[in-house]
């Protein structure tokens, strides 16, 4: 298999991020991190991933600074891996495509997990991108500003 190129040097915020977190298990390890999964046993048993596989991503979001490890917490000899303030600035990209499937990906009635506000105990609103005024912000009222191509 061809080693993927880097998109690190990439002038779109898009690719870079994909460049990290680009692929389902990375994501996925991620979400898993949200949802308190800190050890290796217990990422590989969430996502039936192959252990190469996993030690991998988590190589690889390691060392892009999203996930850190950390000692266990109970004082036991493994090693947990926890989110970087990097890593939970994740939160509204995994809501967002969390909201994306359960709008786009599920039949009417058909049973699916869903985000909870512990504070109020109620689903997670939707999220919504505004302007600078506030208002709803549409893909039409938007556009990227390109970097000059180099010469």
């Amino acid at each position: 298999m061809a080693a993927r190129k880097s998109l690190a040097d990439s002038s779109c915020p898009v690719a870079r991020a994909i460049d990290i977190v680009g692929d389902r298990w990375a994501l996925l390890i991620v979400r898993d991190a949200f949802d308190g999964v800190r050890r290796f046993g217990q990422f590989q048993e969430s996502l039936d991933i192959a252990r190469n596989i996993l030690t991998d991503r988590l190589r690889r979001l390691v060392e892009a600074g999203v996930l850190e490890v950390v000692a266990a917490s109970d004082g036991s000899a493994y090693q947990e891996y926890i989110l970087t303030p990097k890593g939970e600035a994740l939160f509204p990209v995994i809501v967002t495509l969390r909201q994306w499937g359960e709008g786009n990906l599920f039949g009417r009635g058909e049973k699916r997990s869903q985000l909870i506000d512990r504070a109020s105990g109620r689903p997670v609103p939707k999220v919504a991108l505004r302007s600078a005024d506030g208002g709803a912000l549409a893909p039409a009222d938007t556009f990227v500003k390109k970097v000059a191509a180099r010469v």
